[in-house]
């Protein structure tokens, strides 16, 4: 099986003859296995094999959760309690398996795990999901993860919750592009806020000619148009009741009427919907129907907000500068600036900083890069409010330096110190791949070497 690899590490008893068999049953299945990470691998198994390594198994979990891999446990010859398990998953574990000598099932269960993880990386990467869901970060890779598995592989409604400016419409496209289905339809949008309730059933239903005054000719509403497809509904919330039990029925049903017509109508498409209201909350207070909460609601996405994901401004700002002066390569921006972009405020989030970029390329000359001159003047920071960020930001590193010249440590000493504990919080990140943790901190793996050698010599 091309580009698939796992890793499988040991946890407690390293002589257990059965977690030599799980690798050779992953790799006579196609499956190349590792003892350590490589720069491609996104699955680790963790062959568990005594019950008192239960500490060890968390610590691995917490040392593996801040890189991007799926961690499954296998335990091998004991039996994990219900509560253990609950445990492992909440501290980051994908799946909790127990293993039994040559069970079919269990590496049937691990082939589909990993061939569904592989393809859904796949997908993160492509071009379909690469040219309009802009990212890195993990927390938006762990979005887009669940946006394929609700879309590729059923045909699901889906809720998408999130504050204004996330990207619940671009979602919703994405979404539509993944849907499999053989003979697809078209992705309808449908703004709640805009409909005009003396021609809400219009949108929705459609109307003969001469239903109503000016209904001069026979139109198609937005249920005939999402046939086959998808319809998106923005700001579901804002929904009034009546129609919220007109929209539960046709989901039901399938059917409806166009307005002035006693023809009944087939119709079938994938609601995708989208609101930034507590739908739970608006239930309780009687503004939303529950049935049709959990009608919609089969898949629940939460979009990140900007602050969530901060370390993808810099891929993000760059993208919306090359939209905005239309060109194949944006102009470089120069650090102060980036820095500023990264650190700012975004209440709108994403949308708010595609304005500002917009704003700032309206100055920029064309030639040269992007400087603190392009930045609008109603957008220069506050000094103040820079100066206590930037002092928040490195307050624990100040003390930590204090500490070390009080203790009578010298410059270079204190940089070597720091120099240590940036390759130990990379190592940690990178699940100890010296050449992941190395490619992160942008140096050679033998700067890393020589790093650890000097640290143990000291």
């Amino acid at each position: 099986m091309e580009n698939l690899s796992v890793c499988v590490i040991h946890t407690g008893k390293t002589d257990v003859p059965e977690t030599e068999a799980i690798p050779c049953a992953l790799q006579e299945r196609g499956i190349d296995c590792h003892r350590q990470p490589g720069p491609d691998t996104k699955v680790i198994i963790v062959c568990w094999t005594t019950r008192i390594a239960f500490e060890a198994v968390m610590e691995q979990l917490q040392q593996l959760g801040s890189a991007d891999y799926k961690v499954i446990i296998l335990s091998v010859h004991h039996t994990v309690s219900d509560i253990l398990k609950w445990q492992l998953v909440q501290a980051g574990a994908s799946d909790v398996i127990a293993w039994k000598d040559n069970d079919e099932a269990v590496i049937g269960l691990l082939l589909s795990r990993i061939k569904r993880w592989k393809l859904i990386n796949d997908l993160i990467q492509s071009d379909l999901v690469q040219r309009t869901m802009i990212g890195e970060s993990k927390n938006w890779k762990k979005f887009l993860g669940k946006v394929i598995e609700a879309a590729w592989f059923t045909n699901h409604h889906i809720l998408l919750m999130g504050e204004s400016g996330t990207g619940k419409e671009m979602t919703a496209g994405l979404i539509h592009a993944l849907d499999q289905r053989k003979e697809k339809g078209e992705l309808v949008l449908l703004d709640c806020t805009t409909i005009v309730p003396e021609l809400s059933g219009s949108e929705f239903y459609g109307h003969e000619k001469g239903a109503f005054t000016n209904a001069i000719y026979t139109r198609e509403g937005a249920f005939a148009l999402a046939n086959k497809g998808s319809l998106f509904l923005d700001e579901l919330g804002e929904l009034p009741l009546t129609l919220q039990a007109g929209l539960l029925r046709v989901i039901q049903e399938g059917t409806y009427k166009r307005v002035g017509s006693n023809t009944w109508n087939k119709t079938h498409f994938r609601l995708v919907c989208a609101t930034n209201r507590n739908l739970k909350e608006e239930i309780t207070k009687g503004n939303f129907r529950e049935d049709l909460y959990f009608r919609v609601a089969s898949a629940v996405l939460t979009l990140p907000p900007l602050q969530e994901r901060r370390e993808d401004i810099p891929e993000l700002a760059r993208y919306f500068l090359r939209q905005e002066l239309k060109l194949v390569a944006a102009p470089e921006i120069d650090n102060t600036v980036m820095n500023y972009l990264v650190s700012r405020d975004y209440p709108g989030n994403v949308r708010e900083l595609k304005q500002l970029i917009a704003r700032i390329a309206m100055r920029y000359t064309g030639e040269g890069f992007i400087s603190i001159g392009d930045i609008p003047e109603d957008e220069l920071p506050d000094i103040q409010q820079l100066k206590q960020a930037w002092n928040q930001q490195h307050q624990s590193m100040q003390q930590s330096i204090r500490l070390a010249i009080a203790s009578g440590k010298d410059l270079l000493k204190i940089k070597n110190d720091i120099a240590m504990l940036a390759m130990e919080i990379a190592l940690e990140d990178c699940g100890g791949n010296l050449k992941l943790a190395a490619r992160k901190l942008n140096v050679e793996v033998r700067t890393l070497q020589y790093i650890r050698k000097r640290n143990e010599v000291s």
